[in-house]
């Protein structure tokens, strides 16, 4: 064995060291994000590919990992080291300590992303991290992990960028968007992390009543809920995968978890409504609706949007149906140019928050957007946009 293998079974890992952590989310919720880390009690908050580096104390970083409504993963780095050719990925990653990561009763899983590097495939250097773990294993007790590639006890993280490689663990596991109130769905629906993002951007906190027209199997109605009556994001979830690491203090995330449950609270005053046309999305949005607290107090109801009566001093927050969701362009265009006029008719002194998947739509609704924000929804370049709607005859501002 070599000196350096022997420094690096006796060193601490880089997130025990530094405290610096990767959490990863969606483009366009980098400022949201930020804040979202920040107000977690994260410093130190830079930005990177796809993500935001921060540092944290243990206690924070269960906060994070319950709380935060905005990431999809959190990644804590294990091992940095320059990596120009696929053989010394091989042997550093051979030589670095799994077992005190990972034990033969458990499976693992190997991601990977590479850019600007001498090792330019994905799956190559994945398959290379994978080989060089399940090697060290038989090479020293004659047995080798499984690997899991659907729901491993311990997902690791491959970074290479300009030929310098990070292996991280993946502390969440199962994607942090996956709340655990989706039971029920309808086709292309919203991943819960952005629509955490497009709450985020109305600045609601449950002050006014809040509205979705097409509010599908609910998930925005499922995300404003949970951010009104301060429900974690993890309430639901059955567990991480940092919960399986040598280092997991339980009595430490009992009393971050009871911190958090003990803030939920929804007050009497708190409105808010979802319509669809459809019963079966209404009916799965009831169901997604009830696994969380108070949720049943949200009501939804079947109905188009041009039968209702419409609402004053509200915030209305929507994905109206389009493309994949509506399988014509032109009905869709439709439909919008008709939602359109019914948000001038009937919502005046109310604002509307409307996600458009295709941004290219946003012109058919017939109204001028106070702010428009470009945001990435399940690989499509969405929009999301702010309508004023004044109140008032004479004043057009928010019309073109």
């Amino acid at each position: 064995m070599s000196p350096s293998s022997l420094s690096v079974e006796s060193e601490p890992f880089l997130y025990q060291r530094d405290a610096r952590y990767f959490a990863l989310l969606g483009a366009g919720l980098e400022t949201a994000g930020a804040a979202e880390l920040k107000a977690l009690g994260a410093n130190d908050i830079r930005p990177g590919y796809r993500g935001l580096h921060f540092t944290a104390n243990t206690r924070t970083l269960y906060g994070i990992l319950y709380g935060a409504r905005l990431f999809s993963r959190v990644l804590a780095p294990l091992i940095l080291f320059d990596c120009h050719s696929a053989k010394y990925l091989y042997r550093r990653v051979n030589e670095f300590p799994w077992e005190r990561i990972l034990t033969l009763h458990q499976t693992f899983a190997v991601d990977a992303v590479t850019a600007n590097s001498a090792i330019r495939h994905s799956r190559y250097a994945a398959l290379s991290l994978k080989d060089a773990v399940v090697d060290r294993f038989r090479a020293r007790t004659g047995k080798r992990p499984n690997v899991d590639a659907d729901a491993p006890d311990i997902p690791i993280h491959l970074y290479i960028h300009n030929n310098r490689a990070v292996i991280s663990v993946d502390l969440a596991g199962d994607s942090l968007h996956k709340r655990g109130y989706r039971k029920r769905s309808v086709e292309a629906p919203m991943q819960e992390t952005v629509a955490a993002g497009i709450i985020h951007a109305t600045g609601w906190r449950g002050d006014r009543p809040l509205i979705d027209p097409f509010c599908g199997s609910g998930t925005l109605l499922c995300e404003a809920w949970m951010v009104a009556c301060r429900i974690p994001a993890g309430y639901l979830r059955t567990g991480y995968a940092f919960q399986r690491l040598p280092d997991f203090d339980g009595a430490l995330w009992d009393s971050v978890k009871a911190e958090f449950d003990g803030c939920i609270c929804a007050p009497a005053d708190l409105r808010v409504e979802g319509y669809d046309v459809d019963p079966e999305s209404v009916a799965a949005a009831r169901t997604n609706l009830g696994l969380l607290p108070h949720g049943e107090r949200v009501a939804v109801a079947c109905a188009p949007f041009a039968t209702l009566p419409g609402w004053n001093n509200a915030v209305l927050v929507t994905n109206p149906p389009y493309g994949v969701r509506l399988g014509d362009r032109d009905e869709a265009g439709t439909l919008l140019k008709q939602f359109g006029d019914f948000l001038k008719q009937h919502c005046a002194g109310s604002e509307a928050h409307i996600y458009f998947g295709d941004a290219t739509l946003t012109k058919a609704l017939g109204l001028k957007p106070s702010r428009k924000q470009p945001l990435k929804s399940g690989g499509l370049d969405g929009c999301l946009c702010r309508y004023e709607l004044f109140a008032g005859p004479a004043d057009r501002r928010g019309r073109e």
